[in-house]
């Protein structure tokens, strides 16, 4: 009997779903020590208390700490190429092709884009609070939640003539135009600060990437806001992954179900025969006709041994045991009806 082995469906479901959980959960992780910070995390107010904090403070460090305060440029800050009167400290320039892509499995025209050009601008700023106190921010780029301020988004939409037609249908890829979007951090606009509070020893205020491996934040959200979103993320990917570890355990109750009927139908056969053995033993005893080895006594499958079992229910007498054995399925090959059960075939 065939070894028992994984069909390709299997194993991709199998793996798949596990990969897919294992990620939900590491992501899923990720986002509950983030929101648990959150929530451990002191609300700093930036004043002129604030450095009387941090000098009774061990190490002069807060390790974990959220403030909030308005940008402002510690030199000459950034203009937009578009509005000169809009200003910044962070500048993201993008350029994106919108085009048309035949797919030929599904023989229609799909929407597809990809970036031409990517521009990313800065200038060292800080997070101004109530009175002149001002924290210095280190690292914008890595922290995440920044979404930056729409200032200019145009469509340029290319025309095409006969030949540029011809062309695109032939490559399979239709051009519609380009995207032009800017975005800017600007000047003024109210940042929630979370990461690593230092005082260095010069005096000044310094926000940084938490050295702990935490997540670094800036947002234009307020904590409320920024705390249920990341509660809200944390919900999602919990859900997805009980859903894909379901799935995976779907996959492998299946799998263990084939197994177990796998393990079944051989402890049958195995069982069929050696009670097969045993009947023919005891019939070897008595004294065999020679027409047992005549040929019109031979095995219709491998015509080299004499047919000596009968098939149950239909009792058609055509193969031999071994034969019997290796059929792919269990039904006569004569007749093509079920076998129940095989009995031995002597002639006395």
């Amino acid at each position: 009997m065939d070894r028992f082995s994984l069909s390709f469906t299997e194993a991709l479901c199998l793996g798949t779903s596990l990969a897919i959980s294992g990620l939900c959960y590491y992501l899923y992780r990720k986002n509950k020590k983030t929101v648990d910070k959150l929530d451990n995390a002191p609300h700093i107010n930036i004043d002129g208390k604030l450095k009387d904090t941090l000098e009774v403070t061990p190490g002069a460090c807060l390790q974990y700490a959220v403030v909030e305060g308005v940008v402002k440029p510690a030199g000459e800050p950034l203009r937009s190429q578009f509005h000169k009167d809009i200003v910044g400290v962070l500048h993201k320039l993008e350029v994106r092709e919108h085009r048309l892509v035949w797919t030929s499995y599904s023989n229609i025209w799909s929407d597809d884009e990809r970036v031409l050009h990517k521009k990313v601008s800065m200038v060292p700023f800080l997070l101004r609070g109530l009175d002149e106190t001002a924290v210095r921010v280190h690292c914008p780029l890595q922290a995440s939640g920044l979404n930056m301020e729409m200032t200019y988004e145009k469509f340029h939409q290319v025309s095409h003539g006969f030949f540029d037609l011809v062309g695109q249908y032939l490559s399979g890829v239709k051009l519609k135009g380009q995207l032009e979007i800017e975005e800017m951090l600007k000047v003024g606009t109210t940042v929630t600060g979370v990461g690593e509070l230092m005082l260095d020893t010069d005096g000044t205020l310094n926000l940084r990437p938490p050295s702990d491996g935490a997540q670094y934040i800036l947002s234009m959200a307020d904590y409320d806001t920024l705390r249920n979103e990341c509660k809200v993320a944390t919900t999602v990917w919990k859900a997805m992954t009980i859903i894909f570890a379901l799935a995976g355990a779907a996959a492998l109750c299946w799998v263990g179900l084939r197994y177990y009927q796998h393990q079944k139908l051989r402890w049958e056969r195995d069982k069929e025969r050696r009670e097969f053995e045993r009947q023919w033993s005891e019939a070897r005893r008595f004294p065999v006709q020679d027409g047992e080895n005549n040929q019109e006594n031979i095995c219709v499958i491998c015509l080299s041994q004499p047919r000596n079992c009968i098939l149950l229910n239909c009792g058609h007498v055509c193969c031999c045991y071994t034969c019997y054995q290796a059929l792919p399925q269990r039904r006569c090959p004569i007749c093509r009806q079920g076998i129940v059960r095989v009995q031995p075939l002597f002639l006395v």
